[in-house]
């Protein structure tokens, strides 16, 4: 499979180094207002009885690939999308349907990144079901590095369904992050470790390669 990441960065409208304290940011994603697509090919559809922005890799698409939009950056803060990610037609053995959130973005190969892969929740396989959801920092530190380095550290199982929404939290503070999925308590990944310095960047939706996915109501909530 290949290693191309791809990541739509969403410049939100937050002020200074670390946001503004207390506000919410909200975004519907049900249009491409504003978005300027890279490798990828985006528009507005309904799926699943929901407004969204739908976003599939180009077949002849190589390396990064960004959506921008219009914003600055924040640091810390809670960072909530829902999203539906499931192999493209015609994807290899290996498509998984990767699809997640990075933060503190400063370019299209370095951020902060935790994904899913929602063919892997409800595998019959115990070992692919432990990889259900991962934490990766680019260029460094891609999931095969940690995976290596560091056995089941940065990624962990959570039941999911290919194809269905998946309500996704991510909460950054500092050099922690913890992800939640589908609203639970209980985070399902902590890195205490974040591999990037917590620096300004922006917050971006992620999709990795032979992913068919799609994005809606995105909330950001920065903190200092």
């Amino acid at each position: 499979m290949r290693t191309a990441v791809f990541v739509i960065v969403v410049q939100l409208l937050v002020a200074g180094s670390g946001g503004i304290q207390g506000q919410q940011i909200d975004r519907s994603l049900d249009s491409t207002d504003n978005l300027v697509p890279h490798h990828v090919v985006i528009n507005a559809a309904t799926f699943q009885g929901r407004r969204a922005v739908h976003v599939v890799n180009q077949p002849t698409s190589g390396g990064h690939a960004i959506v921008e939009v219009s914003g600055t950056s924040t640091v810390n803060g809670t960072i909530e999308v829902d999203v539906i990610g499931q192999p493209e037609a015609g994807s290899s053995p290996g498509a998984r349907g990767f699809i997640g959130i990075a933060f503190r973005v400063a370019d299209d190969s370095h951020f902060e990144c935790f994904y899913i892969r929602p063919t892997n929740g409800r595998a019959d396989d115990q070992l692919r079901r432990n990889h259900a959801t991962q934490y990766v920092s680019l260029p460094d530190f891609e999931f095969n590095r940690l995976r290596t380095e560091a056995p089941g550290v940065y990624e962990s199982y959570v039941d999911l369904v290919p194809g269905e929404w998946t309500h996704l939290r991510v909460e950054v503070a500092g050099q922690k992050a913890r992800l939640y999925v589908n609203r639970a308590t209980q985070p399902t990944l902590i890195v205490n470790d974040l591999k990037r310095p917590a620096s300004p960047g922006l917050i971006g939706l992620w999709i990795g390669d032979e992913t068919d996915g799609y994005f809606s109501r995105l909330s950001v909530r920065p903190r200092p």
